[in-house]
């Protein structure tokens, strides 16, 4: 079969089954998130190994590669759509929470991680490097979550996306200053640039981006061509998510989470939300949350490496729980709030996996320490939706505490 022919048929395989897990997650009162990311597991190299059947053997790696591309572009739609339904006047009124839980949620990773390398032995920059590989959040999976269960507008899912945005662009810089540091990298100045190029981004994008783009998408709505204005609205989203990386040196994610942040102030707000919630729901984001276990082979590791993957998943769990939950207690979170706080940004997903890439790409970390992260980013993703299902269980009335009307997203 032509390489067109395999990609038909491996969707099928994998967006049915990604539908049929999540399905069957939500009859056990999971989120169907969690079902979507166990059906990459089962898919992928750990269990069946489905784009290794000799079927698809031709075509491994286009179809791995084809799968990474659309993989990003779900989880830039997902981070949209997230940044759509949050009001910037209730994301700009959690800033002590967030910049708190942001800080100690990147400091308390680091410190655990570190340790505990050390502890098995790795040599001081290597164990460094662990502990910056843990200050990373993945928080499209809280996001999705958040959302399937109506959440997102609540004062701990605004807190905890702006958590995010903190802990990017700190765990960029830390990164950056590692790599500098090594000899890899660029000089003081060349930081002190990486800085100011963030704070125009993120200023500059918001604040450029509220006075025109809302117009644009309604002038173009207006405009007597079959979706049009969806034409405008992705188009957008794919600027903010190119330019984040490219001019403001954070993540790509963060970009259209500003634009979708930004496009709230639209008379079309909704609109938008209901033109890409089919696509993105549908077919885009089961594929980013497939791939994840698609590139994960818990095969390769050896009991050593199990023992230290263990342990390296309980720190990271505890680092933001508790990182992250002090932060907000800081901030002023009251102690049961702060908890769903901490435990929305455990996950690690892509962000974590590019920041080991980058490790091995340097020689910093060896390709043991990169199999045991993408076991720490496998069991932080999968365990994110069930333990933030129950968190908010805690103390759903005070989780909803001074939320607005969400927007029709959650019926998922």
């Amino acid at each position: 079969m032509s390489a067109t022919l395999v990609l038909f048929l491996t969707l099928s395989i994998v967006l049915l089954t990604a539908k049929g897990l999540g399905w069957l997650s939500t009859r056990f009162d999971q989120p169907a998130v969690l079902g979507e990311l166990l059906a990459g597991l089962i898919l992928g190299p750990t269990v069946l190994g489905l784009l290794g059947w000799p079927i698809f053997a031709e075509h491994h790696e286009t179809m791995q590669e084809t799968f990474h591309l659309l993989a990003e572009l779900g989880v830039l739609v997902l981070m949209f759509l997230a940044g759509l339904e949050i009001e910037p006047e209730e994301f700009f009124r959690s800033g002590a929470v967030a910049v708190w839980a942001g800080v100690s949620g990147v400091v308390v990773p680091l410190v655990l991680g570190a340790l505990l390398a050390l502890l098995f032995g790795y040599p001081g920059l290597e164990a460094v490097f662990i502990g910056i590989i843990l200050t990373a959040t993945s928080v499209s999976i809280s996001a999705q979550t958040l959302m399937e269960l109506g959440y997102l507008r609540s004062k701990v899912g605004i807190a905890l996306l702006g958590a995010a945005v903190v802990d990017d662009v700190l765990g960029i810089l830390i990164l950056s200053l590692f790599v500098a540091l090594a000899g890899a990298g660029s000089t003081g100045a060349g930081l002190v640039w990486l800085v100011v190029r963030m704070v125009l981004f993120l200023v500059g994008g918001y604040v450029v981006g509220r006075a025109v783009l809302p117009r644009f998408v309604e002038w173009m709505d207006e405009i007597p061509l079959a979706e049009s204005m969806v034409a405008a609205v992705l188009a957008i989203m794919f600027i903010y998510g190119w330019a984040a990386e490219t001019l403001g040196a954070v993540a790509p994610i963060t970009g259209t989470f500003l634009a979708g942040l930004i496009l709230t102030q639209s008379r079309l707000q909704h609109k938008i939300a209901d033109r890409l919630f089919p696509i993105a729901f549908g077919f885009l984001v089961p594929v980013f949350l497939v791939n994840i276990g698609l590139n994960a082979n818990l095969r390769v590791l050896n009991q050593q490496q199990w023992l230290f993957g263990g342990l390296l998943v309980l720190v990271a769990v505890l680092g933001k729980v508790v990182g992250c939950g002090v932060g907000a207690r800081l901030g002023g979170f009251e102690p049961r709030a702060a908890f769903q706080l901490g435990v929305g940004m455990i996950s690690r997903g892509e962000v974590g996996l590019i920041v080991a890439t980058i490790g091995l790409s340097q020689g910093v970390i060896g390709a043991d320490i990169f199999a045991v992260t993408v076991l720490m980013v496998l069991a932080t993703t999968l365990l994110t939706p069930p333990l933030l299902r129950w968190a908010l269980r805690l103390s759903p009335e005070e989780v909803l505490e001074e939320s607005g009307e969400p927007l029709p997203l959650h019926e998922l």
